[in-house]
């Protein structure tokens, strides 16, 4: 199979790299001894198990919630691998190094981490679906067209205005220079380049099938879809648009894949522009270092040979020098 049939996704975590490929997906974490610590599962897409998840529009709704359950896991491990280097550089042994699995959570912080997840999901739902629509409502918008449009508006500018506040954290930015080290190495892999951090360093960090304008074109696609239900009149009215979030990830979902395959043309490259220039907020040029990261987490998604970087380790495996040894 050649390079470019092959779909590859990816998502920035602290201080790594998630990548996803069809056989399943890996997680390489940079710790703070130098090491690249790497978990790798498998995992198969229920839309390659059965064939109605495959179809238009049902396998954009589920591809969001497989990407969803999966990003959550990789930012947990990135998150327990940063909280555990914190305790052993506190500890003060370069010994303490030598453990590379991350402790089992119990069943307490894994019902913590699930309602944390679910209060955080719907806090979101609650901030950029439903306060835009009782803003508008008090401007006063009379029809279904207007109130949708003012309400459409409202939502994409709080959502570009989230993005641009997180921007000025520095640990968010770490996480965007991540981001942009995904994104060049999967270029690098799409141009069939050789898959080293100088090569991927000349590559761009805007990508049309990212998740930022994925996002961008959700928010489009509400504006349009909500058009059809009108101005809604009571409580129902509002939360039933939730219900119609799986219908606009499934169309974003299948615009993304257009404009992806068709970028060299004209009319799609006007439709991903402003994805693009969405991305200079949430990507960063990232360093050798990081490109590294990216490179060991795509070629261990990928099943592909890792030997000419040293430093990584699986996790479970003997420590570092044992393995460097050998």
């Amino acid at each position: 199979m050649e390079k470019q049939q092959i779909q590859i996704g990816g998502q920035a975590v602290i201080e790594g790299v998630m990548m996803r490929s069809k056989e399943g997906y890996s997680i390489a974490v940079r710790r703070k001894d130098g090491s690249i610590l790497v978990r790798k599962k498998p995992f198969v897409s229920i839309a390659h198990k059965y064939k109605i998840f495959s179809l238009p529009i049902f396998r954009g709704a589920f591809v969001l919630i497989e990407s969803l359950v999966i990003g959550i896991k990789a930012l947990t491990f990135s998150g327990d691998v940063a909280v555990q280097d914190e305790k052993l550089s506190e500890s003060g042994s370069e010994d303490s190094f030598n453990t590379n699995s991350v402790p089992k959570k119990s069943i307490w912080a894994n019902l913590w981490l699930a309602t944390s997840v679910a209060f955080s999901f719907a806090l979101g739902l609650f901030i950029f679906f439903y306060v835009p629509l009782l803003v508008t409502e008090f401007i006063g918008a009379e029809t279904g067209f207007w109130f949708n449009l003012i309400d459409g508006i409202l939502r994409l500018s709080m959502f570009l205005l989230y993005l641009g506040l997180i921007t000025m954290m520095k640990d968010i930015r770490r996480v965007f220079e991540y981001h942009g080290a995904e994104h060049k190495s999967i270029f690098a892999f799409e141009t069939e380049a050789d898959l080293t951090p100088l090569v991927a360093k000349s590559m761009t960090r805007f990508h049309p099938r990212c998740g930022t304008s994925f996002l961008l074109i959700v928010m489009l696609v509400s504006i349009f879809v909500f058009m059809f239900l009108g101005k809604p009149e009571t409580v129902g009215d509002r939360f039933i648009r939730l219900a119609f979030i799986p219908l606009i990830g499934g169309i974003s979902y299948e615009l993304i894949r257009l404009s992806s395959a068709g970028r060299q043309k004209k009319f799609w490259r006007m439709i991903i522009l402003p994805g693009l220039w969405l991305q200079k907020l949430t990507t960063k040029e990232p360093d050798e270092n990081q490109l590294e990261v990216a490179i060991v987490a795509l070629k261990t998604a990928l099943g592909m040979d890792i030997s000419d970087h040293p430093t990584v380790v699986f996790e479970g495996q003997p420590q570092l020098e044992r393995q460097t040894k050998g």
